[in-house]
């Protein structure tokens, strides 16, 4: 297993008596390898006489082999520094956490947000940028935020930007994030009432709310798996993207038809799925909250480092979120 996740070469008997200085024959490692082979633990490829892990074997080594040393001093120093260092709320942590470990593992990191269908709209701020583009911040009553820009195909006037704002946050407090759209139909008329531009205002925010209710999954570093031989074969690439693409997967991946899943002992989630495999740790937000990190990458990763690098930083994020960073901001 060590072997093959650092060359991505089929693994021979011979090679692992040289190098490993194993004091067996190459016969009799060759007799192992077979019997290991029919319980499922190895597969033989096509184009060399070497073996590579299988399924079975990668959730049989991470259930089994994992070392419990915990992250390598470098990482945590630079995962630790990165919090330590930046005026974070909660989703710029998230989103950090994922670009530093995309870039320690060379693979896709992703997060999924707490569930929106438990959030209801506490607050929304509405920032004019000029004439034709603003920010607009949605605040949910468990203190997790949402930005979204607005740009809009005509003027619309700081005038028509508070009166807008001024209704919404009247009428939509206490609302479900799941119910806002249905819920602007209904004030539809009063903004036609006060607002010049209501028409332009109303589809941004129908637009915006859409997203959040349904869009809290972010990835970093997509482009990595460009880089991984196992998904030299476009095919394979293609699918890969059209998964990351789809949101609704992400949530259940675990209980995937073609999944085979794992918790370790330390308590990160692993999933195999084709040749694809995905590290998760939860991080806590509050009592009814909760979030996830994940590394996506070829099943032939470095299991040890990046279930230890994932776990610090969800535990970085709690510690921040718990401390009061996140719900501050």
């Amino acid at each position: 297993m060590d072997e093959y996740i650092r060359t991505a070469e089929p693994v021979g008997s011979k090679t692992l008596q040289k190098k490993y200085h194993l004091s067996y024959s190459s016969a009799t490692i060759r007799n192992d390898m077979q019997a290991l082979e029919e319980m499922g633990y190895l597969e033989k490829t096509h184009t060399s006489s070497g073996r590579i892990p299988s399924t079975q074997g990668y959730r049989f080594y991470c259930e089994n082999l994992l070392s419990n040393s915990g992250l390598d001093k470098r990482m945590e120093v630079a995962i630790r520094d990165a919090f330590n260092t930046a005026n974070l709320n909660i989703e710029e942590a998230v989103h950090l956490s994922c670009e530093i470990i995309s870039e320690m593992t060379n693979m896709t990191t992703g997060a999924i947000g707490p569930d929106s269908s438990t959030q209801r709209l506490e607050h929304i701020r509405l920032f004019s940028l000029d004439n034709r583009n603003a920010v607009c911040v949605f605040i949910t009553n468990t203190g997790h935020t949402e930005t979204k820009t607005f740009r809009f195909d005509e003027d619309v006037s700081l005038s028509d930007i508070e009166n807008c704002t001024e209704i919404l946050n009247s009428r939509l407090k206490g609302v479900a994030i799941a119910d806002l759209v249905d819920r602007m139909e209904q004030i539809k008329p009063d903004l036609a009432m006060v607002v010049q531009r209501h028409d332009l205002l109303f589809t941004a925010f129908v637009q915006a709310f859409v997203k959040f209710a349904n869009e809290n999954i972010y990835f970093s570093g997509r482009d990595k798996m460009l880089y991984q031989p196992e998904f030299g074969d476009i095919e394979k690439l293609k699918g890969l993207m059209s998964l990351l693409e789809d949101q609704s997967v992400w949530r259940d991946i675990g209980h995937h038809e073609n999944a085979v899943a794992l918790r370790t002992s330390r308590g990160a989630e692993l999933t195999w799925l084709n040749d694809m495999a995905i590290v998760r740790s939860t991080f806590h937000v509050n009592d009814n909250e909760s979030g996830q990190l994940m590394v996506v990458g070829p099943s032939r990763m470095n299991y040890e480092s990046v279930v230890a690098m994932i776990e610090y930083a969800a535990g970085m994020i709690e510690k921040m979120y718990n401390r009061g960073g996140g719900r501050n901001e």
